[in-house]
C-alpha cells in the first residue's frame, strides 16, 4: 500500500506568518506570565527572584489597582458608549446623498487615523488652562468668567480625556456602521415606504437589526482597544492630578515607567483575564440572542 505523500507547501506559507506570531505575541505574553510570578524590579536586580503569588496577593491590597480598575470601567463604558451613539448618527448622515459626501466622509477620518499621541498632546494644549484655545472660546461667549485649568484639576480632568476618546473614536463606529449600511437591500426600505413606515419604524426594524452583526463586532473591538489604550491619558495627564485620569492600563504603564516589572506584568495579565471575561460572556449573549 502506498503511503499518501504530505504536501507541505501550505504550512511553509503561513509559517513568516506564524513566526512573527510567536515572536511579537505569544512569547512577549508567556515572558509576562513568567515575570508575573517574579520579584522583578530593576531597581533592586539582586531581589530578582520567583516570589509565587505574592504580586498577585498584593494587587487585591492595592487600593490604586481598584481605582484604576473602576475609572478603566467608566473610560470603557462613557467612552465607547458615546462612541458608538454619535458615529451611528455620523454614519447615517454619511449613508445621505449631498454635494461633498466623498470630501465630508475623508475628512471624518481625521481623528481616527491620527496618532494616539498626537491626540494626546493637541487635546492637551486645547484644555490648557494658561493659553488653550477651549478657555478662550468659553470666556468669549460668556460661559465661564475666569479659565478653568482642565487637566489640573481632579473633577475635570476625567472628563476632559473621555471626551478626547470619544472623538478618536467615533470615525470608526460611523465607518463600519456605514459599511453595514451600505449592505442594506433598499427594497427593505421601498416595502416599508409603501406600508407607511415613518422614519424611527424604519430605523428600528429594518436598520438596527440588520447592522446587529456589525454593531456587535465593531463595539467588542472597541471596548478592547480603549481598554488598553494608553497613549492619549499618558500624553494628556500621566494618569493624574491625583491618579484621576489613571485607568489599569496607565498604571501599568506607570510601573513599568518606575521598573516594576514583575508587579506590571501580573496587572497586564489581569486586565487581559478581565476582558478575556467580558469578551467570553458578551459572546455567549450573541449567540444565545441568535439561537432565540
Amino acid at each position: 500500500m502506498q503511503r499518501k505523500k504530505i504536501d507541505l507547501s501550505p504550512y511553509l506559507l503561513i509559517s513568516p506568518a506564524l513566526i512573527i506570531f510567536l515572536a511579537v505575541v505569544f512569547l512577549p505574553a508567556l515572558n509576562a506570565i513568567l515575570m508575573s510570578f517574579q520579584s522583578y524590579d530593576l531597581r533592586r536586580p539582586s531581589k530578582i527572584g520567583f516570589i509565587g503569588l505574592d504580586n498577585y496577593i498584593a494587587i487585591f491590597n492595592d487600593p490604586l489597582f481598584w481605582q484604576s480598575l473602576w475609572k478603566t470601567f467608566l473610560w470603557v463604558i462613557f467612552g465607547v458608549g458615546f462612541q458608538f451613539i454619535l458615529g451611528f448618527v455620523l454614519a447615517l448622515i454619511l449613508n445621505k446623498k449631498f454635494f461633498g459626501r466623498g470630501a465630508v466622509r475623508s475628512v471624518s477620518l481625521i481623528p481616527w487615523v491620527t496618532p494616539g499621541v498626537l491626540i494626546g498632546l493637541m487635546w492637551r494644549w486645547i484644555y490648557d488652562g494658561n493659553y488653550g484655545v477651549l478657555n478662550d472660546i468659553f470666556l468669549k461667549f460668556g460661559i465661564i468668567q475666569e479659565k478653568i485649568p482642565f487637566l489640573a484639576q481632579q473633577t475635570t480632568a476625567f472628563p476632559s480625556v473621555v471626551v478626547t476618546i470619544i472623538w478618536q473614536g467615533i470615525p470608526f463606529f460611523a465607518l463600519m456602521i456605514l459599511a453595514g449600511l451600505q449592505g442594506i437591500p433598499t427594497e427593505l426600505y421601498d416595502a416599508a415606504d409603501v406600508d407607511g413606515a415613518n422614519g424611527f419604524q424604519k430605523l428600528f426594524r429594518i436598520t438596527i437589526p440588520m447592522l446587529k452583526n456589525t454593531i456587535y463586532v465593531s463595539t467588542l473591538l472597541r471596548i478592547i482597544w480603549v481598554a488598553n489604550s494608553v497613549d492619549v491619558i499618558f500624553n494628556m495627564t500621566a494618569g493624574g492630578p491625583a491618579y484621576s485620569t489613571q485607568t489599569l492600563s496607565v498604571y501599568v504603564f506607570n510601573k513599568g515607567n518606575a521598573l516594576n516589572l514583575g508587579y506590571a506584568s501580573t496587572m497586564s495579565i489581569m486586565l487581559t483575564l478581565i476582558l478575556l471575561a467580558v469578551a467570553i460572556l458578551y459572546l455567549k449573549n450573541i449567540f444565545s440572542s441568535e439561537e432565540e
